[in-house]
């Protein structure tokens, strides 16, 4: 499909003086959303939010300045959409990691102003190009809503004959003061697979610290996620819907050296807190059913 310019999609999408559809880093088209509730970017490649700041607030979302903006390429930090596998494909260690919805360019569906708040619409479906990676035919609509609560919406319809299986995650980047000093609550006594040590199932015990690198895939929760960052001075709250897994991540010293678009001396100030369905909690879809997960991102003064 040939892409279309930011200007055209502007004319037909934009909202005078609120939602604007323009030319972003390496040329690709963003939509700048400036209201009285929120400001914040999305970007039509893998439909990636790259920031949102509330009324009154600072940035929300962490963003690395090494991060590569070119067609095929994932964006490294904001909210990457991982679809339909998470991590590297099981079947084929070819495909790309963490799936193709990153890594492609999304349709821009519409853009509507509902009070203060600005919601994009972004859709992605099966074609020859999905195909050669995975079977399913599919619509996967994407609602992002920018106010004083971010909300991110994650709607898969099954649009073929054949039952669909897969996963999904909203791989979200927070911006955080300092990592040693930061916690996560929320998930005390859950179970998780530890990445980092061979996929050892533990239990979490007490609020999350991060002292090493963290992998870790947290079980059959749907409990509200709280990140404490007293140097920010604010606490980052996380109410999932339809979610039952919730990934908490950052990479440490040795990882950040080894991956070029993040750089050494970032992931102090990051901490994925990512709504998904894996593992084995992934998502069973028949014929024309629709599985919607949800997302909703608060920021309040600690």
């Amino acid at each position: 499909m040939q892409a279309i310019e930011p200007a055209t999609l502007n004319q037909r999408f934009g909202i005078a003086e609120v939602a604007e559809v323009v030319e972003g880093q390496g040329g690709l088209p963003k939509i700048v959303i400036k209201s009285a509730a929120a400001e914040g970017e999305i970007y039509l490649l893998g439909a990636h939010l790259t920031s949102w700041k509330p009324a009154d607030s600072h940035e929300v979302l962490f963003m690395s300045r090494n991060s590569l903006f070119q067609d095929g390429k994932a964006i490294r930090g904001g909210v990457p959409v991982c679809f339909p596998w998470f991590g590297p494909n099981p079947s084929n260690p070819k495909a790309p990691a963490h799936g193709f919805a990153r890594i492609r360019a999304w349709e821009l569906d519409s853009l509507e102003k509902h009070g203060d708040d600005v919601v994009v619409t972004m859709q992605l479906a099966s074609d020859e190009a999905t195909k050669q990676w995975w079977s399913a035919d599919f619509r996967l609509t994407y609602r992002v809503t920018f106010g004083r609560e971010l909300t991110l919406e994650f709607v898969l319809t099954n649009i073929g004959s054949e039952p669909v299986t897969y996963e999904a995650a909203l791989h979200t980047y927070y911006r955080i003061g300092d990592i040693s000093k930061t916690s996560i609550e929320g998930l005390d006594r859950v179970h998780y697979i530890d990445k980092t040590d061979n996929r050892e199932e533990k239990i979490q015990r007490g609020p999350i610290t991060i002292a090493k690198e963290t992998d870790s895939v947290y079980l059959d929760t749907t409990a509200d996620i709280a990140i404490i960052d007293p140097v920010l001075r604010r606490k980052i709250t996380v109410h999932k819907e339809n979610s039952h897994c919730t990934v908490v991540w950052n990479p440490w010293i040795d990882k950040a050296k080894a991956m070029a678009d993040l750089g050494e001396t970032a992931w102090p100030n990051m901490i994925c807190v990512e709504a998904c369905n894996v593992g084995p909690f992934v998502v069973e879809l028949s014929p024309e059913q629709q599985h919607s997960m949800k997302a909703i991102t608060t920021v309040s003064a600690l």
